[in-house]
């Protein structure tokens, strides 16, 4: 490598120094962001696991054959609904979930089933587009408002329609969870088709319905409520532990930058008095050859 001089050392550290002050302004809006995110998230992952546990007592108590959306078969054809983020800069956070799917759709082609991806953000757009995967659906930009259930039902509508008409045998979801704000894991849930759990502890003290107008209508209001639900906890998780991921990795970058500039601090100290010992020589050099 050439060897810089002082003005080029000093352009390189204020480069640096630029460099940290975006990575710290990106570090406070995405801690913004992540205290508004996990307020939505703490009222989004009660009614969830609620609703789930409302749908797994029905399906104990009612005939399975009462709504297609009920219906338990043999897994030959799963579809995968993948959650990323739109944007990078996020230290792991996208990449992990397209290692985990990658290796699940491995995973389930070796048994001979065939797998199908509908994919949410541009990030799981970007790798999986133009690779020999089979996507039903691709959605990108869908962080730019807000989260919301407008979307996820629209989504929710097509992946009951599939299990309806037995397109698929099972549908599962692939995205990032907060656990702190310092750490976050890639978690696949099964979707459908919905099968019991029952504990056996708990089976005296089961509750019993008396459902009203007709079982088949709150089923179906509540199965697709299931459905848009999971989808929206699943972007909604995703989001909040996009943010913390960003923070911590603007939080890495600012740290590496001061670090970068302390380096670069010490060379240019050095290349400078260089440059004065230098001088300092040719003057005595000068005085000596003038005698």
């Amino acid at each position: 490598m050439a060897k810089l001089s002082t003005r080029d050392i000093k352009r390189k550290i204020q480069g640096i120094k630029n460099t940290q002050r975006i990575t710290k302004a990106m570090k406070a809006v995405s801690a913004a962001k992540l205290r508004k995110a996990q307020i939505q998230l703490q009222a989004t992952r009660p009614y969830s696991e609620k609703l789930y546990e409302l749908i797994n007592d029905l399906a104990m108590h009612v005939d399975r054959e009462a709504h297609p959306l009920l219906d338990i078969r043999e897994e030959k054809n799963i579809d995968i609904v993948v959650v990323t983020a739109d944007r990078g800069l996020a230290g792991a956070f996208n990449s992990s979930v397209i290692k985990r799917t990658t290796q699940e759709v491995k995973t389930f082609e070796e048994q001979g089933k065939t797998v199908n991806l509908i994919l949410f953000g541009r990030k799981a757009v970007q790798f999986f587009k133009g690779k020999n995967f089979n996507i039903i659906k691709a959605y990108e930009d869908i962080y730019r408002d807000n989260v919301n259930l407008r979307f996820t039902s629209s989504v929710g509508a097509i992946i009951a329609q599939r299990y309806e008409n037995k397109e698929t045998d099972a549908v599962y979801l692939i995205n990032n969870e907060l656990i702190t704000t310092a750490k976050y894991e890639t978690k696949l849930r099964k979707l459908f088709p919905i099968e019991p759990e029952i504990d056996l502890e708990k089976i005296d003290k089961m509750v019993q319905y008396n459902i009203e107008p007709t079982k088949e209508q709150v089923l179906e209001n509540l199965l697709k409520q299931y459905i848009n639900f999971q989808l929206y906890r699943a972007m909604v998780e995703s989001s909040t532990a996009e943010h913390a991921a960003r923070m911590l990795a603007m939080d890495n970058a600012t740290r590496n930058a001061g670090e970068a500039i302390k380096k670069w601090t010490i060379i240019f100290n050095k290349a400078r008095q260089e440059a004065i010992t230098t001088e300092l020589i040719d003057i005595v050099n000068a005085a000596e050859a003038l005698k």
